[in-house]
C-alpha cells in the first residue's frame, strides 16, 4: 500500500524473537509474512472465533435489553427512540472493543468481522489464505454465540420471549424503500468503520483509540442507518441472528455491501488519500508484536530463554 512500508521479512533483535513470548517467533502471519513452513494457523483462527463469540454474546444481550418492549429497560427506552437505537449501537460495538482488547484479541488481532479481516488482507497485512481461517472462524462464531443466547432462552423463558421478540438482534433493510438505499448505507457505514480503524491503526500515536472507536461511531450511526439496514457492517454478526431468527430479508446486501465498503477504503488508502499511513499490523489492539501472535495466555509471559 502507497505510504506503508512492507511487511518485515528479517527477524528483528531479541527480545521480540523470545520463544518465551511467540510460539513461533519468526512467523509473522499478522504482518502478511507468515513463515514458509506455517501457512495456516489454526491457533489465531481459534481465537478469532472466541473473540467473535464474545462480541455476539455481548452484543445481541444488550440489544434484546434495550430492544425488547417487555424488558425494563426497553421499556423506559420506549419513548425515546433515537436514544434507544443510539444505545445500541454503542453496546454492540463494545462488544467488539471487548473481544479486541481480551486475551483472544491479543492473539488473533481482534477483527471479529470479515469486513475488517479483507481490509487487512487488501493492505497486505494478512495472507489471503489466512483471510479464509479467519472469516470462517467469524462466521461459526458468531452462530455460536447467537446460539448461546438463544440456549439462555430455553433455561429462562422470559428472556427467550425477549430475544425472540427482538429477532435476537437481526439485522434487515426498511421495506418501505430501495434495496439500494440499504445497500448503499452498509457499504457507506462500513467504509467509515474500515477508514477510522486503519486510520487509528496506521499512526503510532493514535492506536490506543483504534479498539474504542467502534462504539461511539455506531451511537453515532445508528439513529441514521439502524432503520434502514440494521448497520450490520459485519456479515458475520448479520448471520447469527438471521440463523436463530429466520429473518433473511435482503440478507445478500450483508454479503456483499460491507466487503465492497472496506475494498472501497482501502483503494483510498492506496491513493493515499488520508495522508501518509504505516500500517504495520493486521490488529485492532495489542500493537507491538510486529507481526507475530504471542501466547494466550499472559503467564506464558516469562522471561526465559
Amino acid at each position: 500500500m502507497a505510504g506503508m512500508p512492507p511487511p518485515p521479512s528479517a527477524p528483528v533483535a531479541a527480545p521480540v524473537d523470545n520463544p518465551a513470548l511467540y510460539p513461533h517467533p519468526q512467523d509473522r502471519p499478522l504482518a502478511g509474512a507468515p513463515h514458509p513452513g506455517r501457512l495456516v494457523h489454526p491457533r489465531l483462527y481459534a481465537c478469532e472465533c472466541a473473540g467473535t463469540i464474545v462480541l455476539m454474546v455481548f452484543g445481541v444481550v444488550t440489544n434484546v435489553l434495550l430492544g425488547a418492549a417487555a424488558s425494563p429497560v426497553g421499556r423506559a427506552l420506549a419513548d425515546y427512540p433515537a436514544l434507544q437505537v443510539a444505545l445500541q449501537g454503542l453496546f454492540f460495538g463494545m462488544g467488539g472493543s471487548i473481544a479486541a482488547l481480551s486475551p483472544f484479541g491479543r492473539v488473533s488481532g481482534g477483527h471479529v468481522s470479515p469486513s475488517v479481516t479483507l481490509a487487512f488482507t487488501l493492505a497486505g497485512r494478512l495472507a489471503w489464505r489466512d483471510m479464509i481461517g479467519y472469516m470462517a472462524a467469524q462466521l461459526a462464531g458468531a452462530v455460536i454465540g447467537t446460539g448461546l443466547v438463544a440456549l439462555a432462552g430455553l433455561l429462562w423463558p422470559r428472556w427467550g420471549g425477549w430475544a425472540r421478540a427482538t429477532h435476537f438482534a437481526a439485522t434487515v433493510p426498511y421495506d418501505r424503500v430501495p434495496l439500494s438505499w440499504a445497500f448503499t448505507g452498509e457499504a457507506c457505514a462500513t467504509a467509515l468503520l474500515i477508514t477510522a480503524l486503519l486510520f487509528t491503526g496506521g499512526h503510532a500515536r493514535l492506536r490506543w483509540a483504534t479498539p474504542l472507536l467502534a462504539g461511539p461511531l455506531f451511537f453515532t450511526l445508528n439513529p441514521f442507518e439502524a432503520w434502514l439496514s440494521g448497520d450490520s457492517t459485519n456479515l458475520a454478526r448479520s448471520l447469527g441472528p438471521a440463523l436463530f431468527s429466520g429473518q433473511w430479508q435482503g440478507f445478500w446486501i450483508y454479503c456483499v455491501a460491507p466487503f465492497l465498503g472496506a475494498a472501497a477504503t482501502v483503494l483510498m488508502m492506496r491513493l493515499q488519500m488520508f495522508g501518509e499511513m504505516h500500517l504495520h499490523e493486521a490488529r485492532i489492539a495489542h500493537f507491538g508484536h510486529h507481526g507475530r501472535a504471542p501466547f494466550l495466555l499472559p503467564w506464558r509471559r516469562n522471561t526465559g530463554a
